[in-house]
């Protein structure tokens, strides 16, 4: 146990080095619905539907018993220290004062918004349901192109963190706030995602024990297995401005795992080192821990799994809860969530949470 707080500990002081002002009281300022939400890049949307099954409950009248909460956490100074979250739950007089939650993060270029089929469906079945904005999305972008330029800011100045890590930082905060909260039960704290989203849900967790049902959704991967074996591509893909802005700065023609691993190092520091999945995913055990990938994901490698997932399944029978760690890969599945990804994050939630 003393190596997993020296880990978290190195994790929260990296957090740390790149705060504006860490000590920031954390506060609350109102939002407003947002009705018109930016998408950044020229990313495919993608279909809904996965979401859209997610199981509800029948509610009578569902849409006028839905609360909806618009607002601000300040976490730190800056524009970006403003971390806009979108909250629901049910007007329900029947139900426990003190809820579960589930905390539920967007993918690359999308928002808070977007996942609001999960969040109804959730929010149906007697959860608060959560979601923000991570770093340089939705209400914290200003254009189509923010979370890009960011990403190459980060890499010339090494002052920020807009891959990952940033909003590692603000789901703590978050943490903080829901564990305060007179209608959350703060030990039934549940974080999920979507790619990034995925990678969100699993540094939140790795750093926050607060967060006690942890599915990361194609989010999972090992970075370091990803340069030795040449199969960065796919997710360098994903934001490829900011590499090949370092190979031009590197002196190099094209990108290659040299430029990869500088980049991760400036942007990320750890996250191809001691942060990595084999490291960091072992120390969510015992808590509950559903990852879901699919067979042909190329962003996420199944080859690039076996160790971490091989040290995960290891760190839970040594904490006598095998039961509580599952791997599933669903097969012929590329990077996206499916259907049944959703269905079995749902079952998940419920058996721990509820």
């Amino acid at each position: 146990m003393a190596a997993a707080g020296d880990l978290r500990s190195e994790y929260l002081q990296v957090l740390l080095s790149r705060r504006r002002e860490p000590q920031v009281p954390l506060s609350v300022e109102q939002g407003t619905p947002v009705t018109k939400p930016l998408f950044q890049g020229d990313w495919p949307l993608g279909p809904r539907e996965a979401m859209e099954s997610c199981p509800r409950k029948e509610v009578e009248d569902f849409h006028e018993k839905l609360v909806e909460e618009n607002f601000f956490l300040i976490t730190e100074s800056g524009e970006q220290g403003r971390v806009p979250v979108l909250l629901l739950k049910l007007n329900d007089s029947t139900a426990p004062e003190r809820k579960p939650v589930v905390v539920i993060l967007h993918s690359s270029y999308k928002c808070k918004e977007w996942v609001r089929p999960l969040l109804e469906a959730y929010a149906s079945r007697g959860y608060i349901a959560v979601s923000i904005d991570s770093r340089y999305h939705g209400e914290r972008a200003s254009h189509k192109n923010t979370y890009t330029d960011a990403l190459k800011a980060a890499w010339r100045n090494g002052d920020t963190m807009p891959f990952i890590f940033d909003t590692a930082w603000d789901l703590i905060k978050l943490a903080d706030h829901l564990s305060a909260r007179k209608d959350v039960d703060p030990s039934r704290i549940g974080i999920t995602g979507e790619s990034l989203g995925g990678m969100h849900s699993w540094f939140g967790a790795f750093v926050d024990t607060r967060y006690s049902v942890v599915v990361p959704i194609v989010g999972f991967q090992g970075f370091r297995w990803a340069i030795d074996n040449n199969m960065w591509e796919a997710r360098v893909n994903s934001i490829r401005p900011v590499f090949e802005e370092a190979a031009t700065d590197l002196g190099k023609s094209e990108i290659d795992s040299e430029v990869v691993e500088k980049v991760w190092d400036r942007i990320a520091p750890g996250l191809a080192s001691r942060f990595d999945a084999p490291y960091s995913v072992p120390l969510i055990a015992p808590r509950p821990l559903l990852l879901l990938n699919g067979a042909e994901d190329p962003c996420c490698p199944i080859a690039g799994l076996q160790e971490p997932a091989s040290r995960v399944a290891e760190a839970y029978e040594k904490a006598g809860s095998a039961e509580k760690f599952k791997f599933i890969v669903e097969p012929g599945v590329e990077h996206m969530l499916t259907a049944n990804m959703v269905k079995e994050a749902s079952e998940w939630f419920d058996r721990f949470l509820q």
